[in-house]
């Protein structure tokens, strides 16, 4: 089995959202992966967007790892076409192997789920528990409300700019997921343990 050139872990929703422009971008997502030589971690489920970016990603000759909960086999369909399928135990052991098996973060679209799965590996990140860099792909203008609020947070003192530094927001997917991938690996500009009080 040839080694694969990245593996990029997304984070996006288990169900298409109602803008079609989600649907495009989750496949232009798996296609730019699978036409690069890389890898897809991702959540293991064939519905809504999660479904998407893994179909896109094999079609165009990339491999899939899907991670999924025993729990979640039935509610999110359990992809059986991956590369890899792992059922594990409960989320703790699904997203610590998707940081685990990945050289870097983007989320999509999605709801309370894909929120999580950003804002842990975002805290990860910052804690210095890995350096892996970590992205938002803000399609249509998803995330803008949410962009907005993280800064009402620095100018209220609960966090600092450099917390902020330490996710790359962007429109553009293909500009966004090369820069991901090159800055893999890197390590963090600030003190990985500066204090957030």
């Amino acid at each position: 089995m040839t080694q694969p050139a990245f593996s990029i872990c997304v984070y996006c929703g288990s169900r298409p959202g109602t803008n079609p422009q989600f649907t495009e971008v989750a496949k232009a997502v798996g296609q730019w992966i699978g036409s690069r030589g890389g890898q897809l971690v991702y959540g293991g489920g064939r519905s809504g967007l999660m479904g998407v970016v893994a179909e896109a990603t094999q079609q165009a000759g990339g491999r899939v790892v899907g991670i999924i909960p025993q729990a979640l086999v039935d509610k999110e369909l359990a992809n059986q076409a991956c590369d890899e399928l792992h059922i594990v135990k409960n989320m703790h052991e699904r997203k610590a192997m998707m940081a685990e098996r990945s050289d870097a973060f983007v989320a999509l679209p999605g709801g309370i789920g894909t929120f999580e799965e950003l804002f842990e590996v975002w805290t990860w990140r910052q804690l210095g528990y890995h350096d892996k860099p970590v992205g938002i792909l803000n399609v249509d203008g998803y995330y803008d409300a949410m962009l907005q609020f993280l800064q009402s947070c620095v100018g209220n003192g609960f966090m600092g700019e450099w917390q902020m530094g330490l996710v790359e927001s962007s429109s553009d997917a293909s500009a966004l997921l090369q820069n991901l991938v090159q800055n893999a690996g890197s390590q963090l500009d600030t003190p990985p343990l500066r204090s957030v009080i």
